[in-house]
């Protein structure tokens, strides 16, 4: 008896984490997409013009609050914005940055302009990307694996792509790294 009050215990704090999980990340709008084409856990998919806010990386709290304070409304209109996921990280070392997409009803014209002049506002032009998507914790191990995985298929499937990886983080840190929903993007080629 006391056994089966313990599995159900835990079974259910299970379930109360994994649904939790689900709702916050389902409680925020993502980047908008079109899937073409699903092989496991690869995706192309075709994005629309993104316009994001970013920064320089100094940090992964430092910037993710930089980011949150224009949101929130420390910019030129005090206006504040609506979260989305995912969280991009893209780049290395002193080259890395952190941006978070603009709700899609919000053109760069209408964007208000950032207050900390270490935060700016930018477009990523539509395209077409590959896309991966993996669990865990961010760390460069993981990030490592999901590249190698990604490479090795589209080398299977002869497909080139332009530019370095990007990689959407869309779950708060306090949830549990098997329940992460993250995804290593690359844009493909022209005419791939």
């Amino acid at each position: 008896m006391k056994t089966t009050l313990i599995v159900l215990g835990v079974t259910g704090l299970v379930a109360l984490v994994c649904c939790g999980c689900a709702a916050v990340r389902a409680g925020y709008k993502s980047a908008p997409y079109q899937v073409i084409r699903t092989d496991g856990k690869v995706e192309l998919r075709d994005y629309p013009e993104l316009v994001l806010v970013e920064t320089r990386s100094q940090g992964a709290d430092n910037s993710f609050m930089r980011l949150f304070h224009y949101i929130g409304g420390q910019n030129a209109a005090s206006q504040k914005i609506s979260m989305t996921t995912p969280v991009f990280m893209a780049g290395e070392n002193t080259n890395a940055t952190m941006a978070f997409v603009l709700p899609a009803n919000m053109p760069l014209e209408h964007a208000p302009q950032p207050a900390d002049p270490g935060v700016s506002l930018k477009k990523i032009p539509a395209g077409r990307f590959a896309v991966l998507r993996f669990s865990g914790g961010r760390s460069a191990s993981h990030e490592a694996e999901a590249m190698a995985r990604l490479q090795a298929w589209l080398g299977q499937q002869h497909i080139n792509t332009n530019g370095g990886p990007v990689f959407g983080y869309f779950d708060p840190p306090w949830t549990p790294s098997f329940l992460r929903r993250n995804e290593l993007m690359l844009r493909l080629a022209p005419g791939q």
